[in-house]
Formats: structure tokens, sequence, C-alpha cells
């Protein structure tokens, strides 16, 4: 319990403190106000603040209006600006989702032709597919392996049609493809 007691008489001091520099400080501000260095709105100390605002509580309207019936024509505005606004959203199409993928084609040995195996894969072309940089990196025993950089639409280019699609259209020269790398742009 005397932990406690000692870290409640330590809060119990640094509020003061605080107090003693909060009134440090309004004297610091009403000095300089009558100098005339301070506008009048900045003289008001922080207690007469909190005061005035205690009182003022339940009369404060936020939206500032006096009455409470709705103004028919304000209201009228607003839902035709905000269905102008929904009608204007509508039309305007969204963010293209795009990935990066870098695929490595693995050939089926070492006397695979690797520049043609990378332009049949560069040849294959669609609505939404970017084919990037590429290049050759030794896998094992002599064989090289292609990596390659390709950016796709989401929406227009499935990744797995296209690891299919290589694989499949050439057999001759691709043993398998992974993904090494699949990023969201």
């Amino acid at each position: 319990m005397s932990n406690v007691a000692a870290e409640i008489a330590s809060i119990r001091a640094e509020i003061e403190e605080t107090r003693k520099l909060i009134a440090g400080l309004v004297a610091l501000v009403k000095a300089l106000a009558s100098e005339g260095a301070v506008s009048v709105a900045a003289e008001a100390a922080p207690s007469a603040v909190a005061e005035e605002t205690k009182e003022e509580e339940d009369d404060l309207d936020l939206f500032g209006s006096d009455d409470d019936e709705v103004d028919e024509e304000k209201e009228k505005l607003t839902q035709q600006r905000l269905a102008e606004y929904a009608a204007k959203k509508a039309k305007k199409p969204g963010p293209i989702a795009k990935s990066s993928v870098i695929l490595d084609i693995k050939p089926w040995d070492d006397e695979t032709d690797l520049e043609e195996m990378e332009k049949l894969v560069r040849s294959i072309e669609q609505d939404g597919l970017v084919w990037g940089g590429g290049k050759l990196i030794p896998l094992a025993y002599g064989i090289k392996k292609l990596q390659i950089i390709c950016v796709i639409e989401d929406l227009k280019v499935s990744v797995d049609e296209l690891i299919e699609k290589i694989t499949e259209d050439f057999a001759d020269h691709v043993q398998s493809v992974d993904i090494a790398a699949f990023n969201k742009i």
C-alpha cells in the first residue's frame, strides 16, 4: 500500500506544479495584454473559460439553428446535391487493381534454348498483361532458370491461367513455372 500512496502523492505534486505553471502563464498573458502585445481574446484565463463553458453547456447549439423547424428549401437543395454527387460518383470508374508478378520458369535440361524460351513466353499477349524484365539465374548442374516480371490487371488476367498457358503451350521448353513474388500495386 505504501507504493500506491507514494504514487498518489507524486501525482498530486505534479498536478500542483502544473497548476502553478498555468497560473504563471495566465499572469504572463495578462501582462502582455496590458502592454498591447496580445489581443483581448487571448487574455481569458483557462479557468474562466472552463467556467463559461460549464454554464453555457446546456444552451450550446452546435449547428447554429435558432428554431427547431426544418427549412424545406434547404432540405430539397441538399437532397438534390446529394443525388447529383451520387450520380457523378457512380460514373467515375474505380481504381484498377494491378499486381506485379515474378515468375520462375524452369527448362527441362541444360540443352534447352533459354533465349527462345523467353521469346515464346513474351509472345503471350493478353489485354491487361505487360511483360517486364527477365534474367537467367543459375539453378543447378549448369541449368539456368528464366526469371521474368509481368504486371497484370487482376480483373483481366489470372496468374493461374497464365502459368497453365506457359506450361502447356511451350511444353517442349518449359518443365515448370513457379511464382517467385506476387505484389499488389
